[in-house]
This record gives C-alpha cells, sequence and structure tokens, in this order.
C-alpha cells in the first residue's frame, strides 16, 4: 500500500466515507455492458446453483439449477446462460474497421466489444471453471450436451483468461474496479464485500459509511454477493428446497428453489448497477481508449480462431506458450501504471512522494539551442524547472512528460531545487521546434521516469524447439473423449 492510499485509508475512517484515490476512471465502461451475478454449490469448486444476467437493470433474467448434483440439469443450466450470452457477444463481430500499421499490412478489429461485470474475483474465478468444465464438452459421443455450450465454455475462458491482463475491460470484477478508484476505512479483506464497499463509498442518507457496511454484513439484508452463498441460507432455506425438488419434481417445486436464489442474488443485482453507476459518473482516463483498443484488437481475433473451427483452448500451456504469456502479461503490467500515472495526478503524486516523479515550474527555456555543426547538427531545447519535489534521477536519465505526448527530456544537472533538461524528442522534424513543443517560462510541467519505453521481451524458441530441459516439443493438442469426461469440480 502507498503512503497516499494509507493515508486516504486513515481520513476515510476518520471522515466516514471512501475518498476517491483517483480523479479519472482507469477502466472502459460499455454503454450497455453485461451483469452477471452466479452463484455455485457449497462444496463444489464448479457446480452452477444459479445466476442472474442481462444487460436491463430492470429485467434481470433468472437462470436456476433446482438440484445441482444433477448432470443433465448443469448443462442445461450452461445452455441457458448461453442463450442470453452468446447472442450478446456475437453482436460484437460484425462491424469492423480497417487498421492501418506501419510497416505491416492493414487489419480489420471489431468497432467494438462486449463487456460482461461481475461482482468480485471470486465470480471470475468461477466463471474461468465454468468454461474449462464446458469448452471440452461435445454434442456428439460420449456425454453430448446442447451444441452452444462447448462455445459458451470457449468463451468463458477466454474472457477468464483476458481478466488477468491488467487494464483489460472486457470481464470487469466490481469490486476491484471500485477498489481502484476508492479508499475505504476498512481493510483490503473487507473491501472484497460488494455491498460494504458500496456502502462506504455511496452511504444513504444520514448514514455514514462505516455504519453502512456494518449493515452490510447481515447477510438477511445483504446476502453474500456469490459465487458462494450463505451457510445459514444454505441450510435453512436451499436444502429444503433442493430436498423437495428430489423428492418431487415440479414446477412448483422449481419454482420454490427460484424462489430461495432469487432472494440472494436481486440484492447483489441492484448493487451492480450501482457500482456502474458510480464508476460512469468518472470521466474517463485519457489512454482508457489505447487499452479498450487492445480488448477489441484481442476480440477480433478471438473470434477469427473460432470462425477458422480452430480446437479448444488446451488445459495447459506449453513451455514456450507459458513464458511469452508470462512476458505479456509483465509488459501489460508496467505498461498499465506509467499510463495511470499518466492520466492522473493523483496517482502521479505517488511517484513524487518516492522521488521518480516531480513538479515543478519552467524558469528558463532557450528553444533554439541545437548541438553539432552541419548536417550532424540535433536540436536540443534547454529548459530550467524549479521544484520542491525530491529529486532522484540523475544527469543523463531521460525523463517522460504527462502534460505532452511522445515528449522526452535527459537531465543535464541537478542544482538544489532546480533542474536542468534537454528535450531530446516530441519537437517536430523542422528546424526550430513545433509550437508548443517545447515548455514556456512560467508553465507548470511534470516530468517522471516512468516511461512506457520498455525492453522487448527475450527471443523466445519455436514450440518444437522447446528444449529437453523444459519437457522438449509439446505433441499436438487433439481433444479426445477423456476431456468431454471432465468432473465439475
Amino acid at each position: 500500500m502507498s503512503v497516499l492510499a494509507a493515508l486516504a485509508r486513515l481520513r476515510a475512517a476518520r471522515e466516514g466515507v471512501a475518498q476517491p484515490i483517483a480523479t479519472v476512471r482507469h477502466c472502459h465502461l460499455a454503454s450497455r455492458p453485461m451483469v452477471l451475478v452466479p452463484l455455485k454449490l457449497a462444496g463444489e469448486a464448479a457446480a452452477p446453483l444459479g445466476a442472474v444476467v442481462g444487460t436491463d437493470p430492470d429485467h434481470p433474467r433468472l437462470l436456476v439449477v433446482p438440484q445441482p448434483r444433477d448432470r443433465d440439469l448443469r448443462f442445461s443450466f450452461a445452455a441457458e446462460l448461453a442463450e442470453v450470452l452468446l447472442p450478446y457477444v456475437e453482436g460484437f463481430a460484425g462491424a469492423t474497421e480497417t487498421v492501418e500499421r506501419r510497416g505491416g499490412e492493414p487489419y480489420e478489429r471489431c468497432l467494438d466489444a462486449p463487456q460482461i461485470l461481475v461482482p468480485n474475483r471470486p465470480a471470475v474465478t468461477f466463471l474461468g471453471l465454468l468454461g474449462r468444465s464446458t469448452r471440452f464438452r461435445r454434442a456428439d459421443g460420449p456425454c453430448p450436451v446442447h451444441p452452444s455450450v462447448p462455445l459458451l465454455g470457449r468463451w468463458l475462458t477466454y474472457f477468464a483468461d483476458r481478466s488477468h491482463r491488467p487494464g483489460s475491460s472486457l470481464l470487469l470484477a466490481a469490486t476491484e474496479a471500485l477498489s481502484t478508484h476508492w479508499a475505504t476505512g476498512q481493510s483490503a479483506l473487507e473491501d472484497a464485500n460488494l455491498a460494504a464497499l458500496v456502502g462506504w463509498i455511496d452511504p444513504p442518507e444520514g448514514m455514514s459509511g462505516a455504519r453502512a457496511a456494518e449493515e452490510a454484513e447481515d447477510p438477511l439484508l445483504w446476502p453474500p454477493a456469490g459465487p458462494a452463498t450463505d451457510p445459514g441460507f444454505d441450510n435453512e432455506v436451499l436444502a429444503p428446497a433442493v430436498r423437495a425438488y428430489e423428492e418431487a419434481p415440479s414446477g412448483h417445486a422449481v419454482e420454490r428453489v427460484a424462489q430461495a436464489l432469487r432472494t440472494q442474488l436481486e440484492p447483489t443485482w441492484r448493487l451492480m448497477w450501482r457500482a456502474a453507476g458510480l464508476l460512469r459518473a468518472l470521466p474517463e482516463g485519457g489512454r482508457v481508449g489505447e487499452r479498450w483498443e487492445a480488448d477489441r484488437g484481442s476480440f477480433t481475433r478471438f473470434v477469427e480462431r473460432l470462425a477458422e473451427n480452430g480446437p479448444p483452448q488446451a488445459r495447459r500451456d506449453g513451455a514456450v506458450g507459458a513464458a511469452a504469456r508470462l512476458a505479456g502479461l509483465e509488459r501489460a503490467q508496467a505498461g498499465y501504471e506509467v499510463q495511470r500515472a499518466y492520466d492522473d495526478p493523483l496517482i502521479m503524486a505517488e511517484y513524487r512522494l518516492t522521488g521518480e516523479a516531480f513538479a515543478g515550474t519552467v524558469t528558463a527555456a532557450d528553444p533554439g539551442h541545437a548541438e553539432g555543426e552541419g548536417r550532424s547538427r540535433k536540436l536540443r531545447p534547454l529548459v530550467t524547472v524549479k521544484t520542491a519535489d525530491p529529486v532522484q534521477p540523475a544527469p543523463g536519465t531521460v525523463l517522460g512528460s504527462p502534460d505532452r505526448r511522445g515528449h522526452a527530456a535527459e537531465v543535464v544537472e541537478v542544482a538544489g531545487d532546480e533542474i536542468t533538461l534537454k528535450i531530446v524528442k516530441g519537437m517536430g522534424r523542422g528546424r526550430t521546434p513545433a509550437p508548443g513543443s517545447v515548455p514556456e517560462p512560467g508553465e507548470r510541467v511534470t516530468y517522471t521516469s516512468l516511461t512506457g519505453d520498455f525492453p522487448s521481451s527475450p527471443a523466445l524458441p519455436d514450440p518444437e524447439l522447446t528444449p529437453w530441459t523444459h519437457g522438449g516439443p509439446p505433441e499436438e493438442y487433439v481433444p479426445g473423449d477423456e476431456e468431454a469426461r471432465e468432473e465439475w469440480a
């Protein structure tokens, strides 16, 4: 936890309401997201109990498994979920745009992409397990299922995998998104309770956030946001309803289970739309759009993969694939941290405290300064900045600035509270700097050693050249009957 985040938590505890730790929204929020609140059977990893799903806050669809241990009923639930989710997801695949790129062939990218909102990280994990349990199933052969079930499994696996990429917004957990933008007066573990978290951020009129969070601990008022259910509900309400269905399956027995689950799901459904409204009220960060473009590109590639009738995702990555995935996640994490800091002065303030960034006022500028003679002459304007921040970058360090895209400056000298910088990038190609590319005296500027210029990942061998120390070349993946019989646990 950073110093500023700790300070915000202390202030929230003192004032009784959550404190903002961001000035802009750092995630994309679709105009029509799909909200999905799943529940699972206690003691089972991926046995669905029910769910509420939809894109209209006034018209949720309730899905119910009256006996979660019944295999046919579980797959009927998966088919019903596919009936809701697949048309929504596939509806974004039709409209595309042509993207030009330097030194490469243009490619097609979907104009928009789907977004699924779930209450918390355990719900993301559950969807990943549900995807693993369904993507290997078949419409024929052993244990046949509805043709939509394996397709649903592949999409759920894709969304769950993509959610691990920092900055991705295709599958968002509400508690994580809210905690990125507000600090409460409770622990990070307690922030995983969606009702308590929303209570701190947006308490009812006349009530403090602490009091609202205390009320959220009552499962009768605010049931758990899933996928786990309250043990008291399981023992006193759910178990008798399921037992009644086992003894005499009927529409009345199914409705009894449905009504029980409705009492657990409807409060969370309302909370999800409140959370979306809180996030939507924040202005979107300047670089959120870039990350959403990456999400749209990833979504487009997966649509193309499905159109090519490739096999479902393998259970495990090979050595080369795992290394490539890890390198990609590390690079995405570093880029996400830089983009958030560049978009948000509150986050940049944390780096100013550690000396990785400084803000100050320009006291002198020499926009015409150059180095070299003749054809080797290079425009290198000099700027002097006075700051009260602790400055750590040594001479020769290259800094970026959130105030100007593509701007880079090298530290020439640090003399007390004044730093002399030499601008080396972002001035245009003319013999004089482009207008506005060089800070002027009196201008307030920010510079940081955080930049998006990351070293490229080391070259990895082709999968067929995997050394024996890492298992040797992987065998070609062909799903078999064993995967189709995989248990839901």
